[in-house]
């Protein structure tokens, strides 16, 4: 009989892939390109819409392009499976609480700094490992977490300026990411990415509506309507990239390919909103993005060793 845990079937599972890390790395790159251009979307959807009303509408929208398709294709029909509901429910709302989260900051905070402070998901992603999985690290990746967070208090700089809610909801969307980062590969392993990702769109619309209940209103605006439709095909290629990249390389590979996003979401910020980043900003990016590549580098090493 298979087991299970939060963390998805542990036995009886579907195997896993054979490790195919130049096939993982092409998805990461699709779901890199994918969620830089969601993010572009999501500003100037925010524009005319409060960002609940954005998650909820591309929730929305995303569900009805998937059931109509699921109601077209049989094929796709058969490969839906949920062997177990509990993972499916505690990714799909950790989903959701990161997607509102990270709508709100993208909203209200400038989208380089947005953009740096998801990267910190690597970071939160490595304690998780140590305190779910008892992994074992040393001093080395150690400091290199306390690095990351010395970058993330450099972009914060608490006690000197008003913290702003968009900040503390970009750690916390960049939290509960991880969160079902770590859930992902077992979930998608037992049931396949598309089961996995339709199970976190239903449980993220579900979860939306009441947040969304007192801002709810159609977009009036053409270019928020054309916004709405990028977000759905760029959400549904990011969320099926970031699950079949994890599926078949190793994290540490990947990670280093994800600042990507920092070029071209930057490069967007400033030619669509004049956005420049500011010099904190610019120190805490290196520092994060050094201490992740490090954690990434040590991760692929003591792998290596094994």
């Amino acid at each position: 009989m298979a087991k299970h845990s939060i963390y998805g079937t542990t036995a009886n599972m579907t195997p896993a892939p054979e490790r195919d890390n130049w096939r993982g790395l092409k998805w990461m790159f699709l779901s890199v390109v994918a969620s830089s251009a969601m993010t572009i979307a999501a500003r100037i959807a925010s524009q005319e819409l409060d960002s609940r009303m954005v998650v909820l509408g591309r929730g929305a929208l995303t569900l009805i392009a998937m059931f109509a398709l699921l109601a077209l294709s049989a094929k796709l029909r058969r490969k839906l499976q949920f062997t177990n509901p509990r993972s499916h429910l505690i990714r799909g709302f950790l989903v959701a609480i990161s997607t509102q989260m990270g709508f709100y900051t993208i909203a209200t905070v400038p989208l380089a700094t947005t953009t740096v402070l998801f990267f910190t998901a690597p970071i939160f992603a490595t304690i998780l490992a140590i305190l779910i999985h008892g992994e074992k690290i040393g001093p080395r990746r150690i400091g290199a977490i306390a690095a990351g967070f010395v970058g993330v208090l450099i972009i914060l700089r608490p006690g000197f300026d008003a913290l702003e809610l968009g900040l503390i909801t970009a750690m916390g969307s960049s939290l509960t990411f991880a969160m079902a980062l770590t859930m992902s590969r077992n979930l998608s392993n037992a049931d396949g990415p598309l089961s996995t990702y339709f199970s976190s769109v239903v449980i993220m619309v579900i979860v939306s509506i009441p947040i969304a209940a007192p801002v709810m209103i159609l977009p009036d605006l053409n270019l928020t309507w054309i916004a709405m439709i990028v977000l759905i095909f760029t959400s549904t290629i990011r969320g099926i990239g970031d699950i079949e990249a994890y599926r078949h390389a190793d994290a540490a590979l990947l990670t280093p390919i994800t600042y990507l996003r920092l070029v071209f979401i930057g490069l967007a910020a400033y030619l669509f909103f004049n956005e420049t980043p500011d010099t904190p900003t610019l120190i805490g990016a290196a520092i994060i993005i050094a201490s992740t590549l490090y954690i990434a580098q040590r991760e692929r090493a003591l792998k290596g060793k094994s």
